[in-house]
């Protein structure tokens, strides 16, 4: 299995740990090591996330941070679109309703 992060959402995961970086180094470390033991998980175990509302995009929350990884399983590879804090509007995160 492989892992591919499409260009929007490494553009978001690197305004998250920037964001974080200049408020605290080591905050950004534990949150960044926390998304990638989560998506590591996922090579083992594709479809442990929620469904949303398009059925092929799944969601996880990184605990205890509270960003939200969007991922599609597919056979070959698990393809994250977009990593985001779940304060944000949800209408504007993958697979929810518009």
């Amino acid at each position: 299995m492989r892992l591919r992060y499409t260009l929007p959402a490494l553009a978001e995961l690197d305004a998250i740990l920037e964001y974080i970086e200049a408020r605290s180094p080591q905050g950004a470390r534990r949150v960044q090591t926390g998304i990638k033991v989560l998506v590591d998980l996922l090579l083992l175990h594709p479809h442990i996330g929620v469904r949303t509302d398009d059925p092929t995009i799944r969601r996880l929350t990184v605990s205890p941070y509270l960003y939200l990884v969007f991922y599609e399983p597919t056979e070959a590879e698990i393809i994250i679109h977009a990593v985001r804090h779940s304060a944000r509007d949800p209408f504007g995160m993958p697979g929810a309703s518009q």
